[in-house]
């Protein structure tokens, strides 16, 4: 049984990433949320629900504890809230994380918009822990699943990205965790 937690469960992301990992077997999710009456019933059925805040690290690190990977799709002071991440897991010996970004983060002149997810990226990446981060392009509620990636360091290729994409594609990450091990990866929708 893998012990999932995901981090920013209210996100707009987040709503799809649960609906592509709760079919999968042999997973105990848990979502940690600000406010919990933002979740659905049908989102949280079936689910642990932690209440806390990513800018705490003592609620992080209950979180967190027991866990076996780590999902983060987060806004606002990604900088704290990544470093508590990370010194949580150090501590509570969790090695698996998957990470959202953003597109443009080794962009130069980098724009001001995207320092926290460059902040993300680099924190993410210097941790010692076994990491996959997605640098997505613009998200689209679009119902399809159609997606590449791109390795850090090629040109970013693509366009807009539907949700539901990178849902799936975290939720292949989280049933196989070995893949993608220490990458930072572009996702967006072919041209």
């Amino acid at each position: 049984m893998k012990k999932v937690l995901i981090i920013g469960a209210t996100g707009s992301l987040a709503k799809y990433v649960v609906e592509a990992v709760k079919p999968l077997e042999n997973i105990e999710l848990t979502l940690f949320t600000r406010n919990k009456n933002r979740l659905s019933k049908d989102l949280s059925d079936d689910c642990e629900v932690i209440e806390g805040n990513a800018l705490n690290f003592i609620d992080i690190k209950n979180a967190v504890k027991g866990k076996d990977i780590v999902y983060i799709n987060l806004d606002g002071d990604l900088e704290t809230m990544t470093n508590n991440i990370v010194l949580a897991m150090q501590e509570e010996k969790v090695k698996r994380i998957i990470g959202i970004s953003s597109i443009g983060i080794y962009n130069i002149p980098l724009r001001p918009v995207l320092v926290p997810y460059r902040k993300l990226a680099d924190i993410i990446e210097n941790s010692g822990l076994n990491y996959t981060i997605l640098r997505p392009d613009w998200f689209t509620n679009t119902d399809e699943i159609n997606y590449e990636t791109t390795i850090k360091g090629s040109p970013e290729i693509g366009s807009a990205i539907s949700r539901k994409s990178i849902a799936d594609f975290v939720s292949k990450l989280i049933n196989y965790p070995n893949l993608y091990i220490n990458e930072n990866l572009g996702i967006s929708k072919p041209n």
